[in-house]
């Protein structure tokens, strides 16, 4: 434990001094914020940071490298010293005037940061659910020169899937020199300290904007807080509707339910999917949904900040490359939430347009010039993905289902009451002392709006794609609402501070506070179940080797991965058992990143659009592996590439493995136990 402390030190001083680096360039965006928008340095620097060397890398003018990072750093770095330089009284006054919180917030960044990696260290394991197709996008990541990387999981293609977050990781891993078994956990608890510190900073700037006292500066922070701690590790209302039906226990509770909650009490006509951030930090997929957290929250803070900075123009640079560059990277990252964040972009440009012009074409024609043009620096920066992955979806259907109201009500009571009464609070504010909506309020309500509106979607519509009848909105509902998630979660806190301050009655003010204490117990009392379920009741600490149960569970195997670690550069192919999702199968593929034939089925079937290429690809595995004519299987070994086969636990299980063809075509060049490498010789695939 103690040299874990060291790890997980080490890795927040690396993110500190990226954050540093990139504090002028954050003042620059965000010096309205009372904050200065610190939190979001280390999410600025990891951004432009990763964003560049993927760049160099897509045009093939760098190749990928540790060196090539620390180049691109250097670069930037001068940049930020430039702007340093050129803005050097304001920016060593706002740091002299707001040091305070910003202390505040590097010391809650890195308290989050060590309390989830310790969380992890309970549970430490890459195993299960998405983690193999997670680390190995990592992996092969880490052994590419140029973009986009190799798919482990189909020898001579490369990932058509968005996997900028796993370039983050590998980016981070590099510079950080510590192995990805440990990486990958770490970056699990770093997106969950950014989540949090993040919203708190957005959330405190909401309030903040109306303050104007010193108990309104404390009422910022208490606004940041909650937001954070909803948006971070709050559940929903299952666990209240759990308790009300199981006789006021929480008896055989079980975390997942809260996500698959129409799966759970309704069959199988109908299943559905509805995240939310805690779970995603507990199960500890490093998938997209996930890793692009921290970069929608920069994107609405930047929105935010142009909101407050009334100096928005059509042809307004300061922002629209900036907002273009992030919308860019999240369309890589989950590209889900592109659509979803352009929609938040146009309605927020057009509420600017519309407080300065009315109803007029001139509203609509700044809105649509505005929003077109951010498209096309959008386009532009992204365009070497785009040049290079296949659309995945297959078009847009109505639902065959859909959730009773009641349903609905159970998953989003806490977030629709919120609403109502702020709305309700606005309505009657107005007539009462004809108040006129503050630019906060506004921003907040475009959430709120597009936040329920996620939710209906899902009712109506749904993305067409392999997902068989009874799931068939389950994806489309599960990267709609755990935005819609975030947004409330956003506005959560400023919506409760706001009314709060505002009551003059002292009995609606105690009203208020019993009510939402009751709901933010049910909402917190999930992580209790969450983490208490998946890691053990927090008893056998384990360090952060995401490794770990290969070393118990297959011995043999583990020494082998580290043979060929140790001992093979490059991307060649490596032979091993094509394997079923979310099984332990392709443990070559994912710990090493070194490409084979074909690997998890389902999920090349999802990436590729067709089961064709994966299904042929498995049979020919097969093949190799069982038939004992060498004309038979030569000419596949060859057709593949081959250059190493892997003889395994898994292999042995699936395959009446015939190994004296291999000694036949090569050498053995690893051997123990029940576990074998052969280098191949006569298959021309050297």
């Amino acid at each position: 434990m103690i040299n874990d402390f060291f790890i997980i030190f080490a890795w927040w001083f690396l993110l500190f001094g990226l954050g540093v680096i990139f504090l002028p360039l954050t003042w620059f965006f965000f010096r309205k914020f009372f904050d200065l928008g610190y939190p979001f340095s280390k999410i600025i620097a990891i951004l432009l940071v990763s964003y560049f060397v993927w760049l160099t890398g897509s045009l093939h003018i760098l190749p990928f490298s540790a060196l090539i990072i620390w180049l691109v750093i250097l670069i930037l770095v001068l940049g930020n010293i430039f702007l340093a330089r050129k803005f050097r009284k304001e920016i060593t006054q706002s740091i002299k005037s707001h040091w305070q919180i910003l202390v505040f917030e590097e010391i809650i960044f890195f308290t989050a940061l060590a309390f989830w990696s310790f969380i992890r260290g309970f549970q430490p394991n890459i195993e299960g659910l998405e983690k193999f197709m997670d680390f190995g996008f990592i992996n092969s990541i880490l052994r590419t020169q140029y973009f986009p990387p190799a798919d482990m999981w189909m020898a001579g293609k490369t990932v058509n899937y968005y996997y900028f977050g796993h370039l983050v990781a590998a980016v981070l891993t590099k510079l950080s020199t510590f192995p990805s078994t440990i990486t990958y956990n770490l970056m699990i608890a770093t997106i969950t300290a950014l989540t949090f510190t993040a919203t708190f900073s957005l959330g405190s700037n909401l309030y903040h904007q109306l303050a104007t006292s010193l108990r309104h500066r404390s009422s910022s922070i208490i606004a940041g807080c909650l937001s954070a701690l909803v948006l971070s590790f709050g559940g929903n209302l299952h666990s209240l509707w759990w308790f009300l039906t199981h006789n006021f226990s929480f008896t055989g509770y079980w975390y997942p339910d809260a996500t698959r909650f129409i799966v759970e009490k309704f069959g199988a006509a109908d299943n559905t999917i509805h995240e939310f951030p805690i779970y995603s930090s507990v199960v500890s997929d490093l998938h997209g949904h996930f890793s692009d957290i921290p970069f929608v929250l920069l994107f609405l803070a930047l929105l935010f900040s142009l909101l407050v900075s009334n100096k928005f123009s059509i042809f307004n640079f300061q922002f629209s490359i900036p907002l273009g560059l992030v919308l860019a990277v999240m369309y890589m990252t989950n590209s889900w939430d592109f659509p979803i964040y352009f929609l938040v972009f146009g309605v927020i440009i057009l509420c600017l347009n519309y407080q300065k012009y009315g109803l007029a074409l001139q509203t609509f024609s700044r809105t649509l010039l505005f929003t077109v043009y951010c498209l096309l620096f959008t386009i532009i920066f992204s365009l070497p993905f785009h040049l290079n992955f296949s659309q995945i979806a297959q078009g847009i259907d109505f639902v065959h289902a859909r959730s009773p109201i009641w349903q609905l009500f159970v998953l989003w009571g806490y977030q629709w009451f919120l609403a109502a009464v702020f709305l309700i609070f606005l309505i009657l504010k107005k007539r009462i002392t004809n108040y006129k909506l503050q630019i906060t309020d506004y921003f907040v309500l475009i959430l709120l709006l597009i936040a329920t509106l996620l939710i209906i979607i899902p009712e109506l519509i749904y993305v067409k794609d392999i997902y068989i009848a009874s799931h068939h909105r389950a994806n489309t509902m599960f990267k709609l609402v755990y935005q819609s998630f975030m947004l409330y979660a956003i506005a959560s806190g400023y919506i409760v501070i706001r009314i709060f301050n505002d009551l003059q009655m002292k009995f609606s003010k105690i009203l208020l506070f019993t009510f939402y204490s009751l709901l933010l117990t049910f909402l917190f009392i999930y992580p209790y179940f969450a983490v208490k379920s998946y890691y053990g009741d927090l008893k056998t600490y384990r360090g952060l080797d995401g490794s770990l149960f290969l070393r118990q569970n297959y011995p043999d195997n583990f020494a082998a991965l580290l043979w060929l670690k140790q001992n093979i550069k490059g991307q060649p192919v490596v032979l091993e058992a094509v394997g079923d999702s979310y099984t332990d199968y392709n443990q070559v593929s994912s710990f090493t990143g070194l490409p084979t034939v074909e690997g998890w089925l389902v999920h090349e079937w999802l990436w590729r659009g067709s089961f064709d290429e994966p299904g042929k690809r498995a049979a020919d595995v097969q093949i190799i592996f069982q038939s004992q004519n060498i004309d038979e299987i030569e000419p596949l070994l060859k057709k593949y590439q081959v250059k190493y086969i892997f003889v395994g636990q898994k292999e042995q299980e699936k395959y009446r493995v015939n190994e004296d063809v291999f000694r036949k075509l090569g050498k053995l060049v690893f051997s123990q136990g029940n576990t074998r490498i052969y280098l191949l010789e006569k298959s021309g695939s050297q």
